[in-house]
Parts: C-alpha cells; sequence; structure tokens
C-alpha cells in the first residue's frame, strides 16, 4: 500500500522542468520590458533594438534542434546545466552594456542559445521518456511553464523597472537562471530507468505499435512537414515575435499606464495557463488539426481587434482571448508531428518544426520595429499577424496524419 501511493519520480522531473522552462521564459519576456528604456538611454533607434530581439529570437529557434540532438547524446540534464549556464553568462555582462554590438551578441546570440536548447522540444523529449499516461496533460503542462513565466516575471519586471531601471530587470533574470541551476543539478534525471523506474502507465495498442522513424530528409519531401512547419511559423510570428516584443510598447505609446497593462498582460499569462493545460486534455480526445485551426482562427480574429482596442476593458477582453490560445497550439502541434512521422522521430522533427516557429518570431520581431520606425505605429504589422492566423487555420485542415508519406510533389 505504501509503494502504491508513492509519488512517481516522474512528476519531479516534470516539476524542475517546469521551472527551467519558466525562468527561460521569464528571460524571453525582458526585451518587451526594457525596449523604451534603451531607446531614452542610448538613442538607439526601435528597429536596431528589435533586431537583437530578432536575432535572439532566431538563435532560440535554432537551439531547438541543436539541443534535441545534444538531449538524445547526452540527456535532458546536462542540456539544462548548459542552457541555464549560456543563459547566466549572457545575462551578467548586459549590466554593463554600452554599445549596440553588445546587446547583439549577448542578448542576440548567447541568451538565444541558452534559452533555446532548453525550450519547447525538451519538454516533448520529457513527457515521452516519462509518460505513456497523461502525455497530453503533461505537454499541457509543460507548455503552460511559458504562460506562468509571463503571469510572474511580466508584472513583477515591470515594477522593478519602474522603480530600479533596466539593469535590475537584467540582474533578477541572471541570478534567477542561476539559482535554477541547483534543483536541476540535484533532482533532475534523465530517465525512468536510472531510477530502476518505467514510464508511468501502460502503452496503448497505438503507441506500442508505432515504431516508425523518419529521417529528415524523408520529412522535407512531404506535404505535411511543410504545412506543419510553415503554420508553426505563423504562430511565431503572431505570438513570441510580435506581441511577446511589442505589445507592452504599443499599449504605452497609445496611452496606457503601465501599471494597468500589467495586470492585462498577467490575465493573458493566466487564460494561457487555462487554455494550455485545456489544450492538451482536447488533444487526447478530439481532431487536433481541427484544434489547430480553431485556435489560429480565435487568434486572428483577436489581433484583428487589437489595433482597435483604445480603452482597458477592450485590453482586458482583448488578454482574455488572445491569452487562451498562445502556446495552446503546442500539444496539437507536437500530436501530430507524432502521429504523422512516428514518435521516434518526434525530437528531431519538432526540433526543425519549432525552429521554422522562432524565424517566423525573428522575423515578426525586427518588422514590428521597422515598420514602427517608418509609419508610426504597429498597426500594419499587426493586421499582416491577423491575415496570416487565418492562413494558418487553413493549412491546420491540410495536415494528414497518415503514416504512409506522401511527397510535397504530389
Amino acid at each position: 500500500m505504501t509503494s502504491a501511493r508513492k509519488l512517481y519520480y516522474g512528476w519531479i522531473v516534470v516539476a524542475v522542468t517546469f521551472l527551467t522552462l519558466l525562468i527561460s521564459s521569464g528571460i524571453r519576456t525582458a526585451p518587451s520590458v526594457i525596449i523604451k528604456p534603451l531607446e531614452a538611454e542610448f538613442q538607439w533607434s526601435r528597429a536596431s533594438i528589435s533586431l537583437a530581439v530578432a536575432f535572439s529570437l532566431f538563435a532560440y529557434g535554432f537551439g531547438g534542434p541543436l539541443g534535441g540532438g545534444f538531449v538524445d547524446r547526452f540527456g535532458p540534464k546536462r542540456v539544462m546545466l548548459a542552457g541555464l549556464a549560456l543563459c547566466t553568462i549572457g545575462l551578467i555582462p548586459l549590466l554593463a552594456l554600452q554599445e549596440l554590438w553588445q546587446l547583439h551578441i549577448l542578448w542576440g546570440i548567447v541568451v538565444g542559445v541558452g534559452t533555446g536548447v532548453i525550450a519547447n522540444v525538451l519538454g516533448s523529449t520529457i513527457t515521452i521518456r516519462w509518460f505513456n499516461k497523461y502525455r497530453g496533460i503533461v505537454l499541457g503542462l509543460l507548455g503552460a511553464a511559458g504562460a506562468t513565466g509571463q503571469l510572474i516575471f511580466v508584472p513583477a519586471l515591470i515594477a522593478i523597472q519602474s522603480s530600479s531601471g533596466w539593469r535590475s530587470v537584467i540582474g533578477v533574470m541572471a541570478a534567477a537562471a542561476g539559482v535554477a541551476l541547483i534543483p536541476t543539478l540535484m533532482f533532475m534525471r534523465d530517465r525512468p530507468q536510472d531510477m530502476g523506474l518505467q514510464p508511468l502507465g501502460e502503452l496503448t495498442v497505438a503507441q506500442r505499435t508505432d515504431t516508425r522513424k523518419t529521417t529528415l530528409r524523408e520529412a522535407l519531401r512531404t506535404r505535411d512537414f511543410w504545412l506543419l512547419a510553415f503554420s508553426f511559423f505563423i504562430c511565431g510570428y503572431t505570438t513570441n515575435g510580435l506581441i511577446g516584443t511589442h505589445l507592452l510598447p504599443h499599449t504605452l505609446e497609445h496611452g496606457f499606464v503601465e501599471a494597468d497593462i500589467s495586470y492585462a498582460l498577467a490575465l493573458m499569462g493566466l487564460m494561457n495557463i487555462f487554455g494550455t493545460l485545456a489544450s492538451g486534455w482536447l488533444s487526447d480526445r478530439y481532431d487536433n488539426r481541427r484544434l489547430l485551426a480553431m485556435y489560429y482562427g480565435f487568434r486572428g480574429v483577436s489581433l484583428a481587434a487589437l489595433p482597435f482596442v483604445l480603452e482597458m476593458r477592450g485590453m482586458l477582453l482583448f488578454s482574455i482571448i488572445y491569452g487562451l490560445d498562445w502556446i495552446a497550439t503546442v500539444p496539437p502541434t507536437v500530436n501530430l508531428t507524432a502521429q504523422r512521422f512516428g514518435r521516434g522521430s518526434l525530437g528531431l522533427l519538432y526540433g526543425w518544426i519549432f525552429c521554422s516557429h522562432m524565424i517566423g518570431a525573428g522575423i515578426a520581431s525586427y518588422a514590428g520595429g521597422f515598420f514602427r520606425d517608418q509609419l508610426g505605429d504597429y498597426h500594419l504589422i499587426f493586421l499582416s499577424a491577423a491575415l496570416l492566423g487565418l492562413v494558418a487555420a487553413g493549412l491546420s485542415l491540410g495536415i494528414s496524419t497518415s503514416g504512409n508519406l506522401k511527397p510535397a510533389t504530389a
């Protein structure tokens, strides 16, 4: 009876991974808080600062397949420790920032790679290794780490920046990355066999019989890989790149107060947690293609309305609708990748699909700053994101779940 009640160690691994992803997400929220202070202190343009964020998002994206390969070779624990160490090493010198190139190298490359190798690919690998049961829920939970990071860190970082300046924001995030090394070192384990355990739950018939592996070269020849990659490209464009980087500067330039916006962003993060957990539950039960189409459709509609939101009630409504599907796209995208190409290829192929997500994010980050400098506002770029969201909804419905590879030219 005692052993039956003993906590499965995989849940401790999930908790450590959640904390690591939460810290990584908190680090990634910092640019939106410090863009305007950097402009004021150094007289740098919005586009030039956004370029550093774009570099970081690109590095973050390419860190996905890089981290996936390292996880397969060295295990999640070493990769998490290396990623957190890179974040700390990249953030500390930013406290003495004086030149724009320093921002591009330290934030754009070092922090970008550090956060990238511990990004969503890590969560999917942990889920597959430790759980046969509850996979959708665990994926949703680890996906919600990003939303929780926003919920916790954005209001806190806004308050810190207002009272102590942008360098204090960087210092807090460097300290958080350093502290996260401790539980990772003490409690993280690579696989259940290291603890004399087996993955939790019995394999389903589909999981037991799905031994397929698809090489990257084979996947690149299929239409479905490109549908998944381009729809996730749009996901990155419409989330991390545009809203994650530019929503706060946009609202401050349209008369909103920092304290009020911090509440709206916290609400968005809270809705994101609910949305992502619900998406994980739904993705175990319903057609993942239709779920994706619904998520992208609602996102497109909410972004189309954003330029016309001029008062707090509308901003809170936007936070609720948009927040519910920010990271809700992750569980269905992971599931569709596994269903289409085999679970044995999930780490590699999802790593590259996630890379396309961050390429979209990087493009939107720089484009947002560029068009803001050229036009004086973000309206055009928000409308472009709305249109792309509707395109992604259509692309999602065209994805096949068949294991038979269909060439892209067919």
